[in-house]
Parts: structure tokens; sequence; C-alpha cells
């Protein structure tokens, strides 16, 4: 099992599903495409999406660089997150998953 694993370590599409591949994760970027969002704003967006579900996945499209977090040290506190230039780089590929769903 581990020579399967480490013969598509090195695979570019397996790299970009380690990152994206996760439930709600495609959604999630697609709602922060259309600009800035807070949790709640994405939470409304994502029926069926648990808080805590949520949270994991920002923190870890945080953690791989493709989107940014901004504190608001207002209160009530908030936070907004945002593409990074690499989160603005799967432009192309929703623009293609949106082409292909339109054909279907």
């Amino acid at each position: 099992m581990d020579d399967v694993h480490d013969n598509h370590s090195n695979c570019a599409v397996s790299k970009t599903l380690k990152i994206v591949g996760s439930k709600w994760t495609m959604l999630l970027l697609h709602n922060i495409f259309d600009g800035k969002k807070r949790f709640g704003e994405l939470q409304r967006a994502l029926p069926g999406i648990s808080p805590k579900t949520l949270s994991l996945r920002l923190h870890e499209l945080e953690r791989d660089g493709v989107i940014s977090k901004k504190n608001f040290a207002e209160v009530p506190l908030h936070v907004e997150y945002s593409l990074t230039e690499k989160g603005k780089s799967l432009r192309g590929v929703f623009n293609s998953l949106e082409d292909w769903g339109n054909k279907t």
C-alpha cells in the first residue's frame, strides 16, 4: 500500500486534491471567489455544513496558503476570509468545472 502512496506523492493532480479535495472545500472556495466573506456568510451559503467542519476547512485552506484571514479588533469581533494569489490561481479550474457542468 505504501508503494501506491509513494507513486502518487509527486503527482500534480494528487497534490491539488490534497488541498481542495476534502468535502465542502470546493463549494467553500466557490463562495469566496465572489469576494471577502465572513464566517456566518459562508455558513449560510453552505446549508448542511457544521461550524466545526467549516472552521476546519478554513483553517486548512489558510494553512495551505489558498485563503487569508483578516481579524478586525472591533466589537463585536469579526473575521473576513479572502483568496490569496494562490487561491485566485484556481479560477481556471472553477471556470472549467462550470463549463463542464453547463454542458451536462
